[in-house]
């Protein structure tokens, strides 16, 4: 449970299996009034808390966290839904200055092939801090577009693109604040970021990827990947001509739901196993396979560059929303990771993704304690890192290179989540027959 640190609190000396017995029911609190306010009421055995009162679980917004880290304590069983420095990772800024941090590492202890691994994410500069920097960069290549995004903000907020010094100089003046208001109003941070200019298209319009990845512990490093995700796309049809129609070139669905041209019950959506078989059917399954292993490298090298600087607690585990953009030579570029993946639906299919992603996710969070430890596989979820890569054969040893190794993952194939927890759980409660 958690509780004020100033109250005052004897331990019970309840062994873990006792502690476990006594839990009959999961005391739940969150801040979303969405799908996971949703999934929380619908879970058997869990019920809300309001206000001030003592919970084992707790769903809440980042802005939260300082709260109840400084001024909660919180049992071994209590869990939280996100790392307490979550934005090394997710920040825009952070998250290039680690990974690039992260290349250098791997160029000095295993050689430039190794590091090549991190060419993932377009060149960008942290702006103001960086802009000679930028600009140093900028007149070296002239004519190609930019993107400046804000680092703090989502949905499509405060981002535009670019060509001309000019315009970044007239959103420096704009960003400057007057002499009288200097101390009170800081300029805010932006990444200038190079664009993407050559994007995959299908039916003529841009895309990207939302992709989910649950972390459990950081030291060690274990993180699950969910099957299913989707592709958001662009109302309008792709074209470098217009780089100020934020319809043509941002697919946050924030920014497409004011688009003229959206269907509010289509939205404006792909499932993941759509995209996989329209690819694998223009493509071949072989290249697709390649594309989707490049991705996986993304989640883990991205992962691996925040791993001893992310603060470890036991206590917690985040839900990430990856954003993903693939180009015409089929090469995935990381664009974002979102800490706060939105979680309201936008359709009836957007909410039996979501809700199925959360259920599914309480399962691996497992505050029922009903899990051995040792799945690779929960609902939708693949374990694809547990201090290192996971293989996909049951019984295979965990080590790359011996033999046929393939990494166990499964993103865009089929969810067959249902029956798979079905199976499980019969398999765990024979297990807990055989051995009371």
């Amino acid at each position: 449970m958690s509780r004020p640190k100033n109250q005052s609190y004897k331990g019970h000396g309840l062994s873990k299996g006792k502690e476990r017995e006594q839990r009959a029911s999961i005391r739940f609190k969150t801040t979303l009034m969405n799908t996971v306010m949703d999934v929380l009421h619908n879970r058997p055995g869990w019920v809300e808390v309001k206000d001030e009162g003592e919970w084992d679980f707790y769903w809440c917004d980042v802005s939260c966290l300082r709260e109840n880290f400084d001024h909660t304590y919180m049992d071994d069983h209590v869990r939280i839904s996100h790392f307490r420095n979550h934005y090394e990772l997710t920040r825009k800024n952070y998250m290039v200055k680690n990974l690039k941090r992260f290349r250098r590492q791997l160029e000095r202890e295993a050689g430039k092939p190794e590091a090549a691994k991190c060419d993932f994410f377009p060149k960008t500069f942290e702006m103001p801090s960086e802009y000679h920097l930028f600009v140093e960069e900028f007149r070296k290549h002239p004519g190609i577009t930019w993107i400046m995004k804000p680092v703090a903000r989502s949905q499509g907020k405060g981002i535009f693109l670019f060509r001309r010094l000019k315009d970044i100089t007239d959103w420096r003046q704009d960003t400057r604040s007057s002499d009288d208001q200097k101390d009170e109003l800081p300029v805010e941070n932006y990444v200038a970021q190079r664009y993407i200019e050559n994007p995959y298209l299908i039916g003529g319009r841009k895309f990207d990827l939302r992709v989910y990845v649950l972390v459990m512990s950081y030291l060690p490093l274990r993180a699950w990947l969910y099957r299913d995700g989707f592709a958001r796309f662009s109302n309008t049809r792709f074209t470098l001509s217009s780089i100020d129609d934020q319809y043509v070139h941002l697919t946050n669905v924030a920014v497409q739901k004011m688009s003229p041209d959206y269907h509010p019950k289509k939205g404006c959506k792909w499932m993941l196993q759509h995209f996989r078989q329209y690819l694998a059917s223009k493509h071949g399954p072989q290249v697709v396979e390649a594309l989707f292993s490049d991705m996986d490298n993304i989640f883990i090298k991205s992962l691996q560059s925040v791993q001893k600087v992310i603060i470890s607690d036991k206590h917690c585990f985040e839900l990430y929303g990856y954003d993903i953009l693939i180009d015409q030579d089929l090469k995935p570029w990381l664009l974002e990771v979102n800490a706060s993946p939105s979680l309201t639906a936008s359709s009836q299919e957007d909410y039996e993704l979501k809700t199925c992603l959360l259920e599914d996710t309480l399962h691996v969070v497992d505050m029922e304690a009903r899990l051995t430890g040792k799945e690779k596989r929960v609902g939708g979820f693949d374990l694809m890192w547990n201090d290192g890569p996971v293989s996909r054969e049951e019984g295979a040893p965990d080590l790359p290179g011996m033999g046929n190794f393939v990494t166990n993952t499964h993103l865009g194939c089929v969810n067959d989540r249902k029956n798979q927890l079905q199976q499980l759980f019969r398999s765990l409660q024979s297990q807990k027959k055989a051995s009371s």
